[in-house]
């Protein structure tokens, strides 16, 4: 399928990328992405807390995120989804196809961990830390 242009009206994310509006491929939506994340984020903050508390029972938020992002690293590396995007049947695929080179998901978590990069997001719901790297995040 053709790109289509910039200034073109999309009926629905990912139809530019010649993904389908609704099932398997379709470009994950807000509510499920939203809760992936929160299930990676209290994964991360259960081990911190399990593991690295301090002594006044409180974690150290680097260390949250620390843990954070090597647990998206690994998953995404090996599985093409955090734990969060598994539970939730989604997957993070490359846009234009193929296999997912490694430095994907390595530049995907780095800009997810500054944040500001997953709150920017294009016409396609993909934020710039999908964007820059190339991927999506598709339901399986």
């Amino acid at each position: 399928m053709a790109a289509t242009p910039a200034d073109t009206p999309r009926r629905w994310p990912g139809e530019s990328l010649g993904l389908p509006e609704y099932g398997p491929r379709s470009v994950a939506r807000l509510g499920r992405r939203l809760l992936a994340i929160l299930i990676d984020w209290l994964i991360a903050y259960g081990l911190s807390w399990l593991f690295l508390r301090m002594k006044d029972g409180t974690t150290n938020p680097w260390i949250n995120l620390g843990i954070f992002a090597m647990l998206q690293l690994i998953f995404l590396l090996f599985f093409n989804g955090s734990i969060g995007h598994l539970l939730l049947r989604l997957r993070l695929v490359p846009t234009r196809g193929g296999a997912m080179a490694p430095w994907r998901p390595l530049v995907r978590t780095l800009l997810l961990c500054l944040a500001i990069p997953a709150l920017i997001w294009d016409r396609d719901q993909r934020g710039l830390h999908d964007r820059l790297p190339g991927t999506i995040l598709v339901r399986v």
